[in-house]
């Protein structure tokens, strides 16, 4: 039987957290001068209400207990619930509710697509209130996928349990202390990559909300242009790294972190992470160079970003690639379906579901030719468990399958075909721009029908629920 109170009780919590954090953005339009601090403090005031009657009652004087299933149930209610009231700041600007529960939701879910236009004129409060989701949606995103996701046995992801026979593979001892690694590894990216922005010529905001962005892999800038809008080789190069960095596993940082720099290359998925950026990039680059008359060290750089960009599932954009020609678009399009490691910030497929499904096409092969031999399946030094390779194909089955029916439902909405598949596609993956004039880089999502943002809004919200968690609600032996 799943217990409510601690779930009451954590969601309260988790709005009272969100509504101190408007606080910031509001105190920084009042610093400005902007007639938007009234609507946060507002905002925030509502939030805290709410959020004082859930903990009220969920109250118990004993410990908090969270099984699994609680754990679950909270994780899917925490999304809704919060977006919810995140997205009431953004009602003071004049959207509808069906935009700022979009841009709310594309901003917890870092999927980074947007209905805001003019954000060069708009007012800092909005824009430090969008990064901030970023930055509060990336860290819950580590958690979940490190804490909650590997015990559902779903898509593979019981390959990273952090509890198994070998105590040494442990990071942390406690949930606790895995969390307060994380956060510790998490906000110390941000600082260094906001130093570092800063260091090579962005001011400090747009430094701030460029580096919550890019850790999270987020994507939201603070200029329409994106980071096209700096014109900067050297803030290009390290917004790449530090947009890959965001799509590591936060385990392995953590063991950077304490000493052993060996593991982040150790890590299987490391290694094919980088391996398939440089692959990509370079192809891509001499492609670029050659067909744009371009220097190589240009185009690599221009590929390099844009690639990484759309692989972390980042979708910051330093030029509208859509027109670089058809090759270049149908590259970027299948990259939308590719995403960084599982235990980041990052969406999409998640790189070793890739390896896994390689890995059994391989050993399928290899059963052709010699029927008689025995494949053993090996992931990261471990055997792979028998019930990972089936969760794998079932995952990769139902997300194109996914993909398929969102694109039909938009398409039913009198979108194009382009617009309704990249959308669908880059919803699911948490990417952001898509391909097209309305939901390209220079696309603008708020020409889209209302319908149209809220089953993108959900379908985003699927994406950071890896999709099947979904129909875990609908076994009886979760609920038993």
């Amino acid at each position: 039987m799943v217990q409510l109170r601690p779930i009451a009780l954590t969601l309260g919590l988790l709005l009272c957290v969100l509504a101190a954090a408007m606080l910031l953005p509001g105190a920084v339009a009042g610093a400005d001068g902007s007639q938007d601090w009234p609507v946060f403090v507002a905002s925030a005031a509502f939030t805290l209400f709410i959020g004082g009657l859930l903990v009220a009652v969920g109250y118990n004087k004993g410990p908090i207990r969270l099984g699994l299933r609680e754990g679950f149930v909270l994780t899917t209610l925490s999304w809704v619930v919060v977006t919810s009231f995140a997205a009431v700041p953004f009602t003071g600007l004049g959207l509808t509710y069906a935009d700022a529960f979009f841009e709310a939701m594309s901003g917890l879910t870092t999927t980074g697509a947007t209905v805001l236009v003019g954000l060069d004129g708009l007012p800092r409060g909005i824009l430090l209130w969008r990064a901030l989701l970023h930055g509060i949606g990336g860290l819950g995103i580590v958690v979940m996928a490190i804490l909650i996701l590997p015990y559902l046995s779903i898509g593979g992801m019981q390959l990273f349990q952090m509890e198994s026979s070998d105590r040494s593979e442990k990071v942390a001892p406690r949930a606790a202390g895995l969390m307060m690694a994380i956060s510790g590894v998490y906000v110390g990216l941000i600082a260094f990559c906001t130093i570092s922005y800063v260091a090579l010529g962005m001011t400090f905001f747009d430094a701030v909300c460029h580096a919550l962005a890019t850790i999270s892999t987020g994507g939201f800038s603070t200029h329409d242009a994106s980071f096209g809008f700096f014109a900067s080789p050297s803030l290009e190069m390290a917004g790449t790294l530090f947009m890959a960095l965001g799509a590591f596993p936060f385990v392995v940082l953590i063991k950077a972190m304490h000493g052993d720099l060996p593991a982040v290359w150790r890590d299987a998925q490391v290694r094919g992470f980088v391996s398939f950026l440089a692959v990509i990039s370079l192809l891509l680059g001499i492609w670029l160079a050659l067909s744009r008359d371009l220097s190589l060290l240009t185009a690599l750089r221009m590929v390099a970003f844009n690639v990484t960009s759309v692989v972390t599932t980042t979708g910051f954009a330093s030029t509208d690639y859509n027109l670089w020609g058809p090759f270049a678009v149908s590259m970027f399009f299948l990259l939308t379906f590719v995403g960084g490691c599982t235990g980041s910030t990052a969406g999409g497929i998640k790189i070793y579901r890739l390896q896994m499904a390689g890995m059994l096409t391989r050993g399928y092969l290899l059963n052709l030719i010699s029927p008689n031999r025995v494949v053993t399946l090996v992931f990261n030094g471990r055997r792979v468990p028998e019930d990972v390779p089936f969760s794998v194909i079932a995952f990769l089955a139902v997300y194109m399958a996914t993909v398929g029916i969102v694109s039909v439902v938009l398409t039913a909405m009198d979108l194009d075909f382009v617009t309704a598949l990249t959308s669908a596609a880059t919803a699911l993956g948490n990417v952001g721009p898509g391909l097209g004039e309305i939901v390209g880089p220079a696309g603008n999502f708020a020409t889209l029908p209302a319908a149209a943002k809220w089953t993108l809004s959900f379908t985003m919200l699927l994406g950071r629920l890896e999709l099947f968690t979904v129909l875990v609600l609908f076994r009886p032996e979760f609920w038993r």
